[in-house]
């Protein structure tokens, strides 16, 4: 069975509703909890690596609380240079695309440039002459995802191909070659998933969206839960397809 690496950075985002698409692949799913200390893996550990999420940033490598962010930043590096297929979700997209030589640094909109931090459900458009690539196949034109960061992929690595944005964050989903992917947003989440995150995240969140913000994203996810089961699910199986070489 192909091995795969699960990178986590924190306990509460983890690989989700990519799993059971992993598992059709014949992979043997292993997660490495890098923020209890576990050790950050050489490329040639595992056929693939599956690289989550979390609240820390490009920003913070060399940050001594997170010793293992420059260590991962070379992993990365080493799975481009070999052919290790690598899929990044959120962080561990900004983090690939850093690796790849893209600019990644705080998601800003507007003229004096303001702060974005792109948090709940909303629309990401994808790119129309790229409709025809593996990982679009079966969504349509436009779909509604759960977005949580406050950094973004400001400039993608050279050569990456861009098949997603949204208003605010123009690389929502890229390609580096065949088996190199970032996902910006989350199509891996479950309900319960969200409810985790906005207990961890309540304070960031507040300050995003405003007080009222926790309830909106609750009313929010129960509107679009289901769309997601759907749509996330069939890009949760062509990012598994894409990490198997299909």
């Amino acid at each position: 069975m192909p091995r795969l690496l699960v990178l986590q950075h924190v306990p509460h985002e983890g690989p989700g509703r990519l799993m059971p698409h992993l598992l059709r692949n014949g992979f043997q799913p292993v997660t490495v909890r890098l923020d209890a200390g576990d050790r950050v893996p050489a490329a040639a550990d595992a056929d693939a690596f599956l690289v989550m999420g979390g609240p820390m940033g490009v920003g913070d490598i060399g940050d001594p609380r997170l010793p293992f962010l420059g260590p991962e930043c070379t992993l990365l590096a080493d799975c481009l240079a070999r052919g290790v297929p690598v899929v990044g979700v959120c962080l561990g997209a900004q983090l690939l695309a850093h690796a790849a030589g893209g600019r990644v640094g705080p998601l800003t909109a507007g003229e004096p440039p303001l702060r974005v931090r792109e948090v709940g459900w909303g629309a990401v458009h994808h790119t129309p002459d790229r409709m025809d690539d593996p990982l679009l196949a079966g969504l349509g034109p436009a779909e509604v995802v759960l977005h949580w960061h406050g950094d973004a992929v400001l400039d993608l690595p050279p050569g990456a191909i861009r098949l997603a944005s949204s208003v605010h964050c123009a690389n929502q989903l890229f390609r580096i070659g065949r088996s190199h992917i970032g996902v910006q947003f989350h199509p891996e989440v479950e309900a319960a998933d969200v409810e985790q995150w906005l207990a961890a995240d309540s304070a960031w969140v507040v300050q995003a969206m405003g007080a009222d913000a926790p309830a909106r994203i609750r009313a929010e996810t129960a509107q679009w839960m289901p769309r997601l089961r759907g749509s996330g699910d069939r890009l949760c199986r062509n990012l598994a397809d894409a990490l198997a070489g299909m």
